[in-house]
């Protein structure tokens, strides 16, 4: 099969629907202010998608400090890596608050999560090294698990008793190459919203040596009493050795971090490969973080908004008989009985009809035959959002289940 044959064979379910079906399902255009009410193909429609879970992104304060930045440094400064000429006070001012948040003792910026952790993986761990990973890890993750040059076991997703065997493996591994293990999960697993069980992967350093690396990205400013993570809501902060965190989730910017022990840290500014090479954060993005965090820090009514839109949500949704999985997190996942073209039908009708925007999850990322519509509740939503959108999902789904999504194709867009 030559390349272009095999890039169209692997288009996915909806790619037989051609480019205005990808541009509607899979490329979609909301436009307008980050706010619950955005505009979708000129309507405005009630938005589920965004992860602008403390509402920052247009916190009037957050807009300013960004204005600002912008007008006092430009986007182009710092210009260079950090090693070289791209090293400041404020990048290091930031990292100092991130680790005093997250009760770590050294942090270090990052210019974005998804390459921060595929470098994480691939700095931390030489090919001596045994990683122990969840098997619904994000697709950053195994990413950089494709870069380690040593051995790598998976356990079934939160099941200890597995994870158990597998570090007696990794364990024995290890100490015959002269390694060590790494663990690796996360706080919030961000499509069905439950969480890692950090309390008990880290009761089995008991029994087995190992570090534990968290990818926090949807616990960070959501979880724990004041908003530091997951880590925080289980107290074992002490336990888990490295810390990673997003600014793309609750602190609605560019950027990451990675928090820890003060010369694991020093190890990973003088080896990531993706930050070595790289231009470091530009200055607008760090002055507006350090904005982002001192609001994350000192309002938490903006949590507990989010806290109130999401237990009416999710409480509203499961007392007319939905399906929301295991989630422990704002993400709220409803799970439906139906195939592809159902699936596709049904979010036109609740677009077009309901004006409610959410995102679709169909296979391969969920068994065959399911549906997943995935809600992302905020601190800017309101009660009214909620009672809307749930009666909408009722009405829906007393449609899939009469058949009346049924076709063979998508109707015309």
């Amino acid at each position: 099969m030559d390349i272009f044959n095999k890039i169209n064979a692997n288009m996915g379910p909806l790619g037989q629907y051609g480019k205005e079906a990808h541009g509607y399902f899979m490329f979609p255009k909301l436009e307008g202010e980050i706010h619950p009410k955005m505009k979708f193909r000129g309507k405005e429609v009630l938005t589920w998608s965004l992860n602008n879970y403390l509402g920052l992104a247009n916190h009037p304060e957050v807009r300013k400090a960004d204005a600002e930045g912008a007008k006092d440094w430009g986007l182009g400064y710092p210009m260079g890596a950090r090693m070289m000429s791209g090293h400041t006070s404020l990048h290091e001012e930031l990292e100092a608050k991130l680790a005093d948040f997250v009760k770590k003792e050294d942090a270090y910026l990052l210019n974005f999560g998804y390459q921060g952790m595929v470098s994480i993986i691939d700095t931390i761990a030489n090919r001596n090294d045994v990683i122990v990973y969840d098997s619904e890890s994000h697709a950053c993750i195994l990413d950089g698990l494709r870069l380690h040059m040593g051995k790598r076991y998976v356990f079934p997703h939160n099941n200890m008793e597995n994870l158990r065997k597998q570090l007696e493996r990794a364990t024995a591994l290890a100490e015959k190459q002269g390694g060590g293990v790494l663990v690796i999960t996360e706080g919030v697993f961000g499509m069905a919203g439950d969480l890692g069980h950090l309390d008990k992967i880290v009761a089995l350093k008991k029994d087995f040596e190992f570090r534990l690396l968290v990818d926090d990205a949807h616990g960070f400013g959501t979880m724990g009493k004041t908003g530091a993570g997951v880590a925080e809501h289980y107290g074992v902060e002490d336990q888990v050795d490295l810390i990673f965190g997003t600014f793309a989730k609750s602190m609605a910017g560019i950027g990451a971090f990675v928090a820890g022990r003060e010369d694991v840290i020093s190890y990973l500014r003088y080896n990531m490969r993706s930050q070595i090479f790289a231009k470091s954060l530009p200055m607008p993005m760090v002055v507006g973080a350090l904005k982002r965090l001192e609001l994350l820090k000192n309002q938490p009514e903006l949590r507990e908004n989010l806290w109130t839109v999401v237990n009416a949500l999710q409480k509203g949704l499961r007392e007319q008989g939905f399906n929301l999985g295991v989630t422990e997190s704002p993400v709220t996942p409803v799970f439906l009985d139906g195939t592809v073209p159902e699936a596709t039908e049904l979010t036109m009708d609740l677009r077009e009809n309901y004006n409610i925007f959410c995102s679709i999850v169909v296979y391969p990322v969920i068994p065959k035959g399911q549906i997943m519509l995935r809600i992302i509740p905020t601190a800017v939503h309101t009660l009214e959002d909620v009672d809307y959108t749930i009666k909408a999902f009722a009405e829906i789904k007393e449609k899939l289940e009469a058949g009346k999504y049924k076709s063979d194709k998508i109707a015309s867009l």
